[in-house]
């Protein structure tokens, strides 16, 4: 699994997030802590904490740039 971790601060940033997600024929899902929700989903992202930087797994083949540069903002690394 490929994995990145997102900050999504506000509703336009999960909104940009989640536009973007369902444009990829992949299956990608979101985790905070033990929740895993699918990232194309709003009203999961919404049951996330979104307080902290969550994590966006992907499969290892995934290699979407379309979807990447869209959501570059709200790559956070550490």
């Amino acid at each position: 699994m490929k994995k990145y971790k997102v900050m999504l601060k506000t509703i336009d940033d999960i909104k940009v997030f989640a536009a973007a997600a369902s444009c990829c024929e992949d299956d990608l899902d979101l985790s905070s802590g033990r929740y895993v929700v699918d990232a194309k989903s709003i009203m999961g992202i919404f049951s996330l904490d979104l307080s902290k930087p969550i994590t966006l797994s992907a499969p290892e083949s995934f290699n979407d740039e379309e979807f990447l540069s869209k959501i570059q903002k709200l790559i956070v690394t550490e």
